[in-house]
């Protein structure tokens, strides 16, 4: 098994954290944890729900993974203060990051890079989600803007549900998207790497029991089945996993990242739903799952994230500008 060329130093893995998704980062940074120390690496826990993050300085902290899920963790904010500290640190910078976590931004973007996503609206009432619903048609995502796995998610089927499904979701984040639901295959594609040099890795496709891929059957269930080859038609992956590059590079990511799409059934097109700029590393996490798949275990995935930590400004960290 590969070890890290160079020594990376004291590495804080910071886990944890005030979001939403506390509870699957400690779940995520544990395993890291174990797989970087199994590796040589001189890897400690951090979490910043209850440590200050100067004490990565004080403390001669030489590098972080971070492997914290939603906010405080995967918007830049973690990023940015990182970036102060002259910290290297794994996955996208403070920009990349922000965009990604904020759905409509991304959505935004992709649209104006000429790349698929499905229609969408921002709203801010039970009024806008009601006239979203007459435009998008039936069946349409409710969810927060700003969170992740499926939380404040809501499925509406009819006009009746349009309240409930915003009042949820306006519960976790003051950003409320409604989106065109897209019927068919469920994806998702993992990217190492950054710039011309990253690369996609094998399709996931997701088949949870009723179609209902929440929280709970991501995380604690075993009914969800993920297929490896993913079986798709001849051609498709590879159309996808090229679709999904753009996206990674049109939003300026780097390291990793996660990206989920949905296949339309009837005419096999895809469509970009968002990016997870610091996956899930747990049990059922589906990066591991698709990097197993190409050939590379768990400690070594961890180790080649951790080998790309870099800073959106290393040289003003190196002239003490940090």
């Amino acid at each position: 098994m590969k070890r890290l060329d160079a020594d990376p130093g004291k590495v804080a893995v910071l886990m944890g954290g005030a979001s939403a998704e506390r509870e699957i980062s400690l779940m995520s940074g544990q395993g890291v944890l174990q797989a970087l120390r199994s590796q040589g690496v001189d890897a400690h826990a951090f979490d910043p729900a209850e440590r200050e993050l100067l004490e990565l300085k004080r403390e001669s902290f030489a590098q972080c993974f971070i492997a914290l899920h939603g906010r405080f963790g995967e918007d830049g904010t973690v990023q940015g203060a990182l970036e102060l500290l002259g910290i290297p640190y794994t996955g996208s910078g403070v920009m990349a990051s922000s965009i990604a976590i904020d759905k409509v931004m991304t959505k935004r973007l992709w649209r104006a890079d000429g790349l698929p996503t499905p229609g969408w609206h921002q709203v801010d009432s039970v009024a806008a989600t009601e006239r979203a619903f007459i435009e998008l048609g039936s069946p349409m995502i409710v969810k927060p803007a700003r969170e992740g796995s499926t939380i404040g998610l809501t499925k509406v089927l009819a006009l009746a549900q349009c309240q409930a499904a915003y009042a949820l979701a306006a519960e976790h984040d003051s950003e409320v998207l409604c989106e065109q639901f897209i019927s068919g295959d469920e994806v998702t594609i993992p990217v190492l790497g950054s710039g011309a040099v990253a690369r996609a890795l094998p399709l996931i496709r997701i088949i949870a029991a009723g179609g209902n891929y929440d929280y709970q059957n991501k995380y604690f269930t075993d009914t969800t089945q993920y297929l490896v080859p993913a079986g798709l038609p001849d051609g498709e992956e590879e159309q996808i996993q090229e679709l999904v590059l753009k996206a990674y590079r049109s939003l300026g990511c780097r390291g990793w990242a996660r990206a989920d799409v949905m296949i339309d059934a009837a005419t096999r097109k895809p469509y970009l739903l968002e990016i997870n700029t610091s996956p899930g590393m747990t049990g059922h996490s589906l990066v591991p799952m698709s990097a197993k798949a190409a050939g590379i275990s768990y400690p070594a995935l961890c180790l080649q994230v951790l080998q790309q930590a870099s800073l959106d400004y290393a040289d003003a960290a190196s002239r003490g500008g940090a």
